[in-house]
């Protein structure tokens, strides 16, 4: 049996009448920037954060990038984030001229440590990025009381987790901002780039707005020296199509990860761990093993596709090698690039493919 790692395939067959009814409105309508379908879009989404505002913008590295430069962010300053993250949480704090603080991760849930988070704070740290890795929400409890204990902004990183909730709360509401990638890929995804920065405060949404649209306030007159960075008419289309099966969909992430919960039984294997305050979405089903490339080749053989998330730490890449940082500094960070396997996780699995996974996992020795 031949098991892609992701496949679209099952979701675009189910909701085909809706994306192409989504394609032929704005086609025939002949707007393609700032026009009904981004204000429909954002309206729904912000409803859907538990929040007040919603800013579509290119992708999910802008929406990060655009929220922290609205809060004022910049050179001189310092930005907390995992050091167990994908690269675009950083280059978000690059790109606006400020530093990136690397604080080690839970080994169980992968996501930032907030018993650590306090150590890594100066007098340069302005906020606090946690992230909702794999779609697993981080514990926001302490972050938050952290926060506002050293007056720190926090921008929730949720490009993987739309949907997940902490203690009952939708994660995207607890920050100052938060930003979501819909890259394809994504729980809801585009068919193309693009992301969104959600807040419930209006001077901040306005001043993300204007960021993303040359700094500009009303056309010609520029406030900000700003960035291109707008959700174009045709994908909020789709994404409005998409949005009211998430929830849906997600369930039957949550299924399955379910399945391989309760079925994988090897013990070279070690499972997510999901604690109480968490109510994950999958968007990636990530194992550990110590033998990980064994696993993977043997996985591969048998045609279960699989990835790494993600094989070299933000530290240790070459581009952030002006930090200074050698390996076994974050030894933690360090040792889940070197041991995480993704299983097969999308909408559209059939039992049989999970089954199969699970055996083939279970038979590896």
């Amino acid at each position: 049996m031949n098991i892609p790692f992701v496949s679209f395939l099952p979701m675009e067959k189910e909701l085909d009448k809706e994306l192409r009814g989504a394609f032929e409105r704005v086609y025939n309508r002949s707007w393609y920037i700032e026009g009904k379908e981004d204000e429909a879009f954002e309206k729904a989404f912000a409803e859907f954060c538990d929040s007040e505002y919603c800013i579509g913008v290119g992708n999910g590295l802008d929406a990060l990038m655009l929220a922290l430069k609205a809060l004022g962010i910049g050179e001189g300053d310092e930005v907390i984030v995992p050091s167990n993250t994908y690269i675009a949480t950083a280059l978000a704090v690059t790109y606006v001229g400020a530093q990136v603080v690397f604080v080690e991760p839970d080994i169980k849930t992968f996501n930032i440590n907030p018993s650590l988070i306090e150590a890594a704070i100066t007098s340069k740290t302005k906020a606090i990025m946690p992230v909702h890795l794999y779609g697993q929400p981080c514990d926001m409890d302490p972050i938050m009381e952290i926060a506002k204990k050293h007056n720190l902004f926090v921008v929730e990183d949720c490009a993987q987790a739309h949907g997940a909730t902490y203690n009952g709360k939708v994660i995207g509401s607890f920050g100052d901002a938060a930003g979501f990638s819909f890259y394809p890929g994504k729980n809801l995804g585009a068919l193309g780039d693009a992301g969104a920065t959600v807040t419930s405060n209006k001077e901040l949404a306005e001043k993300v707005r204007a960021l993303g649209n040359y700094g500009s306030d009303y056309k010609y007159h520029h406030i900000y020296k700003g960035n291109n960075s707008r959700l174009d008419e045709m994908q909020a289309a789709f994404l409005a199509a998409k949005l009211p099966h998430l929830t849906r969909m997600n369930e039957e992430r949550r299924r399955i990860a379910k399945k391989y919960l309760e079925g994988i039984t090897n013990p070279n294997v070690i499972l997510p761990y999901v604690p109480e305050y968490a109510n994950p979405v999958w968007h990636i089903f990530g194992i550990r093993c110590s033998r990980r490339d064994e696993l993977e080749k043997f996985l591969n053989d048998n045609g279960i596709g699989t990835n790494k998330h993600y094989p070299i730490p933000m530290h240790l890449q070459e581009c952030y090698k002006d930090l200074g940082f050698k390996e076994g500094d974050f030894p933690i960070a360090e040792e889940i690039s070197a041991t995480q396997l993704s299983l097969p996780m999308f909408y559209g699995m059939s039992d049989e493919q999970i089954e199969y996974v699970i055996d083939m996992v279970n038979n590896f020795e």
